[in-house]
């Protein structure tokens, strides 16, 4: 392909992915594809010959379309919002041209200087003193990870690092909320804490952690000669959005030399309100937390925010340095290789600049209230509504909640059947597209509202839809 033919074809697939946002609204919300469908529909063998991406263009609407559910329709209402901005769809078509590594400063100086610059500029957005450095890592999960392997170091005196696994004088033990992400979990077994040194604390009515089963947890594992290493606080858990007790935390780490992340991964991006920043209050006495731009706020996946107060801590347990990667900048520059787990670095701030350049931070403020209204509203219809129950507070954007016809009362068997065929009817119906969940044995509807084009017309949608669904 030379530059004319890319060209052509860069123009049409421009207008391809315009037209395709544009109609989102007409298209089904899941995927109606059965499994094997797409690909049954492409061929068995590769190409011999070349030249033949006008066939394989031809075959996004035939064969690919079918299989694609929709994450930026203004119906999507699963998991957690992802949304793809226009400007970070640029950003990224500018990243794959430029094609550059950004492994040390180095190998591309200024994907490391726009990173260092717009991180800063997202750690003033959430209130962030100026104690906290950011770098952008691909998900939570690896965040989550580096943070437990710096755990981990601190907690051994960096004898892990040096002398492996089993030079410890006694096993290292990780805390966190039963309702926390199941990275958390992984990060874990991953660092070699192992399960059997992994505490997943019980929650309370509002599916927070329960602080004085935690102390009773800490105070326990002393006795029995473990170390107590690391505390993960959630702000905003993958199932409910619920807030655990960080300040309370935070005291608890400090008493106990431990270390404490924060996992903000979904809720992070509320905290460019400043009426939403209760919500993390001691969060400067963190020593790392990790949120997600990917999620809420706009940036195309995948972008995670992780922050640190000590970058040297960082660095040390990190890095590697071999004798190719040395250059005689290092000791001026950020190496970004150096503090997180891949070497290889894509351009990735790219896509937060060209965002925050195009809708600013009052334009994203407007549209976080916006999404914050609408759970409310939600909320509301739920609250009055006989027969329906909410199930867990609403402070962001997720409405958790299930049908209870007064003939199922007290049937949990039954009731998980029935929202189950509530959230199947709804997600096959191709109008919206929800996430069934269970929550401490109750089967429950999650209602995750934050796609960029959802407006209150869909949410009011939504919720005729449950009502229809729950008469049927």
């Amino acid at each position: 392909m030379d530059a004319q033919e890319f060209r052509r074809l860069g123009y049409q697939l421009i207008d391809w992915v315009a037209d395709y946002r544009e109609g989102l609204e007409r298209l089904p919300v899941m995927s109606q594809a059965q499994p094997g469908d797409v690909r049954t529909a492409l061929p068995d063998h590769p190409p011999q010959k070349g030249g033949r991406l006008d066939q394989a263009l031809a075959a996004l609407d035939r064969d690919v379309m079918p299989g694609i559910t929709h994450w930026n329709h203004p119906s999507f209402f699963a998991y957690f919002p992802s949304n793809t901005s226009y400007a970070s769809i640029l950003a990224d078509l500018v990243a794959s041209g430029l094609g550059v590594q950004g492994m040390s400063w180095q190998t591309s100086p200024a994907a490391t200087e726009v990173e260092e610059v717009v991180m800063d500029w997202l750690r003033q957005m959430v209130g962030l003193s100026g104690a906290w450095t950011g770098v952008v890592h691909d998900t939570a999960s690896t965040a989550t990870l580096t943070a437990l392997l710096c755990a981990r170091e601190k907690g051994s005196n960096f004898a892990q690092n040096d002398r492996g696994l089993q030079s410890g004088e006694a096993p290292l033990v990780v805390y966190a909320s039963d309702q926390g992400h199941s990275s958390i979990e992984k990060a874990a077994l991953l660092a070699g804490f192992g399960k059997a040194h992994l505490r997943l604390i019980p929650t309370d009515d509002a599916h927070a952690l329960r602080f004085d089963l935690l102390e009773a947890a800490i105070a326990k594992d002393l006795e029995l000669g473990l170390r107590p290493c690391a505390l993960v606080a959630c702000v905003g858990t993958t199932g409910t959005t619920a807030v655990d007790p960080l300040a309370k935390m935070a005291d608890l780490a400090e008493g106990h030399g431990l270390w404490l992340h924060v996992d903000a991964a979904m809720a992070g991006t509320a905290m460019v309100l400043p009426e939403c920043r209760s919500h993390w209050a001691g969060v400067e006495r963190a020593d790392s937390l990790v949120f997600n731009p990917h999620k809420w706020m706009g940036v195309g996946f995948d972008f995670s925010a992780y922050y640190v107060r000590d970058p040297q801590h960082l660095i040390r347990v990190m890095s590697t340095n071999p004798s190719y990667l040395q250059t005689k900048q290092d000791g001026e520059v950020k190496n970004y290789r150096d503090w997180h787990v891949q070497l290889g670095r894509r351009f990735r701030s790219l896509k937060l600049w060209f965002y925050l350049m195009d809708v600013g931070v009052e334009g994203l403020q407007a549209r976080l209230r916006r999404d914050l209204a609408n759970a409310q509203w939600l909320k509301a219809q739920v609250d009055s509504a006989p027969d329906w129950e909410r199930v867990a507070p609403v402070d962001f954007q997720t409405v958790c909640l299930r049908h209870v016809p007064a003939a199922l009362r007290g049937d949990e068997p039954a009731l998980k059947a029935h929202n189950l065929e509530l959230a199947r009817r709804i997600n096959e119906g191709g109008k919206a597209y929800l996430t069934p969940s269970v929550l401490k044995g109750r089967q429950i509807l999650r209602v995750s509202i934050g796609a960029e084009t959802t407006e209150r017309a869909q949410v009011e949608a939504l919720w005729a839809l449950l009502l229809e669904a729950a008469k049927a």
